[in-house]
């Protein structure tokens, strides 16, 4: 996870983001280094994610620079339901591979 993801999970109601914080309080805290704003930039700039959602190109670049296989979201706006063909396009021509995109449910399908 990233502070983007802890700064998400600190809103809201008291309580539930009590709960979220403890339930991500174990995970490891990726960092926004260069290499992550210039494929967000690129996320964006290749239309792969709208301008006004810069927050999820970071969210995206942090696992696909930390080499995380999968980035599992419940943001079906803009991450979930994104154009993934395009993400992956991106990612591959700054070369990286694109980790699987997928809602919790998603990924636990059979």
């Amino acid at each position: 996870m990233s502070e983007l993801v802890i700064s998400e999970a600190s809103k809201g109601h008291p309580e539930a983001s009590e709960r979220r914080l403890t339930a991500i309080g174990d995970l490891p805290l990726l960092q926004i280094s260069q290499e992550v704003r210039v494929l967000a930039q690129a996320l964006i700039e290749d239309h792969a994610l709208p301008a006004k959602a810069e927050a999820d190109a970071y969210h995206v670049a942090i696992a696909v620079v930390n080499g995380i296989e999968y980035l599992l979201t419940w943001n079906c706006t803009h991450i979930a339901n994104a154009p993934r063909p395009k993400i992956e396009a991106t990612c591959r021509a700054h070369g990286y591979e694109p980790p699987v995109i997928c809602t919790p449910l998603e990924l636990t399908e059979e």
